[in-house]
């Protein structure tokens, strides 16, 4: 017999006494990133004209699973930098947006920061600005039906061709910039 989860009001594969088992509906983990990704970019297509607006730069969105839940975090910056009412200011704003225009995106948390030292790289024309700053690429992708997964750390010397051009010891490695997964500043150490 098939009947609906009475929880989650999601169909049951079958009852057996009083127990239902229910279908588990996971992604694979590339999928479940991919999902992340496509829901950080909607995010960004609201929350970036809102910055603008407010004479600030918007960095970087990631939508991602953490220890705590959902996490929606959106990383701001302008000249002088960025102070707690500013924060304060964007979330509040996209915190209402959100609330009406994507029920789907389910529960999370909604974190508005500043980038900081380590600051997210997600852009092109981010490669181009910090050139000559040390970074980190994490990098995702299938080539010849194999995933990659690789992470270089070195100085930006700006992109090319749409490759990210970054000097990794004595050698000049070329990044595609569709396979980056995540690239950010790595702070100086004094």
């Amino acid at each position: 017999m098939r009947g609906r989860h009475e929880k989650t009001g999601r169909p049951a594969d079958k009852t057996v006494g009083k127990h239902k088992t229910v279908r588990q509906h996971k992604l694979a983990p590339d999928a479940e990133q991919r999902t992340d990704q496509v829901k950080a970019e909607a995010v960004r297509q609201i929350a970036e004209p809102l910055c603008e607006a407010g004479g600030m730069e918007l960095v970087y969105v990631e939508y991602q699973r953490e220890s705590g839940g959902r996490i929606l975090r959106l990383y701001i910056d302008k000249p002088g930098g960025i102070m707690l009412d500013d924060c304060v200011h964007v979330s509040r704003q996209l915190h209402d947006i959100l609330d009406v225009d994507f029920e789907d995106i389910g529960p999370y948390n909604l974190e508005v920061t500043s980038p900081g030292l380590a600051r997210p790289l997600g852009k092109a024309s981010d490669f181009v600005r910090f050139q000559g700053h040390k970074a980190e690429i994490r990098m995702t992708g299938v080539r010849n039906k194999k995933k990659l997964r690789s992470s270089y750390k070195g100085v930006l010397l700006g992109m090319s061709e749409g490759e990210v051009k970054l000097q990794v010891d004595e050698k000049i490695v070329l990044i595609p910039f569709q396979d980056i997964a995540r690239a950010r500043l790595v702070p100086e150490k004094n």
